[in-house]
């Protein structure tokens, strides 16, 4: 058990991946894998790392990757569910209407979608870090 990051932010994610080459993005995309994984354990339920999201993107042309936004989405939307946490603001149909018709809107509304994954996830990893250490302390 590890206290889960929670100060993700999209101007971050946008300003380090521009800096960084996209280089900060695969961290991203690492650790946001692990701490879904971490969360949302009791669900039983696994999100592919960083090396099996990039293989099977590229092999699949870029839909793998819609598709494991959209089940992380999902599973952070079931911990919100189940634990009553609060600030979880995305399922994965929700994700889905922001980032694919969003992305007609010149790309804002996928942008939008991509804020309120990472608010959710905030919101689900400091739920998690508040019951976690909370109750076994």
């Amino acid at each position: 058990m590890r206290q889960l990051n929670t100060d993700r932010g999209l101007l971050k994610l946008i300003l380090l991946s521009f800096v960084t080459c996209g280089i900060y993005e695969l961290f991203f995309i690492h650790s946001l894998a692990a701490d879904v994984n971490e969360a949302c354990r009791e669900d039983g339920k696994h999100t592919t790392g960083l090396l099996g999201f990039i293989f099977l993107s590229l092999i699949t042309c870029g839909i793998y990757s819609i598709l494991w936004w959209y089940g992380t989405a999902e599973r952070l939307a079931d911990y919100g569910r189940r634990n009553n946490a609060p600030g979880v603001e995305i399922d994965g149909v929700k994700f889905l209407l922001w980032y694919l018709v969003g992305a007609l809107i010149c790309g804002l509304g996928s942008l939008y979608a991509l804020y309120l994954h990472i608010k959710s996830l905030n919101a689900v990893c400091a739920d998690y870090n508040r019951r976690a250490f909370t109750f076994n302390a």
